[in-house]
């Protein structure tokens, strides 16, 4: 273990680190923010003037720096690539916002790069850490729904404002790459690794050139199923569920549950419903300190790297088997 703080520098001052992941940093006293980079200097100084650190409008020069010891990045997808390869050739421990990369072949490449340096790379899904998904999957392996035989989940939100990144294609936008994979990392996480894409519709928006929504049908090899779906020109929807042998579980705010929210639990049989509510919890937090622990262990789950793996070809599959 480092008897110093983790020295930290952001490449890109993305909403998401304003929010979320920056406030986290702050209030965690094994991390030190030491630099800030950002295109806009003006904005890297606002970002430092709340958060700390140095203000710096150059990223290559912040990944010279032998002061940091790691790099958050929470730039558009379409950029995680290269600068995920970058820092990682810099000698940098890496933590970045998801998806890892746009494609299986880039994300084996950097998951590849990682290992062969030793350096830890976590992609910043925060919502697998959170420990509401713990306790569903704790009720299922006790049986609480029998066997379970299929698997149903959403996320989608109302339009954005049409300058977003999320309707630059060259930035990696879409809604697949943006909240598909929140819904897909669900599928993956109760129905295991060898889920198959059966069918898939990706709607295009002709105008900006991203996918605005989509719906997958997916399967395993025993024939249990999932269905998702997602999309960016919806209604607000959040939610899981589960359907076994012998009944139902239903999660609303799956994904995105405020650090105040008491997340609930609904369990539904044939003569019974129950409603459990858990303690509240800052899954940013809880990312943060896993990544904290794989940095001064050198070690991460095997099974971390193998979901991203997954998670990043069902994605390919995706877009290989979509029908406009």
């Amino acid at each position: 273990m480092s008897t110093h703080p983790l020295r930290l520098g952001l490449l890109g001052c993305a909403d998401i680190a304003w929010r979320r992941t920056l406030p986290m940093i702050q209030c965690e006293p094994a991390v030190e923010l030491v630099a800030v980079a950002a295109r806009d200097m003006a904005k890297a100084k606002v970002f430092a003037d709340r958060f700390g650190g140095q203000a710096m409008e150059d990223y290559r020069a912040l990944l010279e720096r032998p002061d940091i010891d790691a790099v958050y990045i929470p730039l558009p997808a379409g950029l995680h690539r290269e600068w995920i390869v970058r820092t990682l050739n810099a000698g940098k421990h890496v933590l970045v916002e998801k998806p890892l990369t746009t494609r299986h072949v880039d994300t084996v490449e950097v998951l590849e790069l990682a290992g062969s340096r030793g350096l830890t790379l976590m992609e910043n899904l925060t919502s697998l850490r959170h420990g509401l998904h713990t306790a569903v999957q704790d009720l299922v392996s006790g049986g609480e729904v029998g066997e379970l035989r299929m698997l149903s989940a959403a996320f989608g939100f109302p339009p954005l404002s049409p300058k977003d990144i999320r309707y630059r294609p060259d930035l990696g936008g879409g809604a697949l790459l943006d909240v598909g994979v929140y819904p897909l990392s669900t599928a993956q996480r109760f129905l295991g690794p060898d889920l198959e894409v059966v069918g898939a519709t990706l709607k295009q928006d002709p105008e900006c050139g991203v996918d605005v929504s989509g719906d997958v049908l997916l399967r395993t090899p025993d024939g249990r199923t999932a269905h998702v779906a997602f999309g960016f020109e919806h209604g607000y929807r959040c939610d899981y569920a589960l359907w076994g042998s012998r009944g139902r579980i239903f999660v609303d705010r799956a994904y995105t549950p405020p650090p105040t929210w008491h997340p609930v639990i609904r369990l539904e049989r044939q003569d019974e419903v129950r409603e459990l509510t858990l303690p509240p919890e800052d899954q940013f937090a809880t990312t943060l300190r896993a990544f904290l622990r794989a940095v001064s262990t050198s070690e991460q789950p095997a099974e971390a790297e193998v979901a991203i793996r997954v998670q990043a070809q069902l994605v390919d599959q995706i877009r290989d088997r979509a029908q406009a």
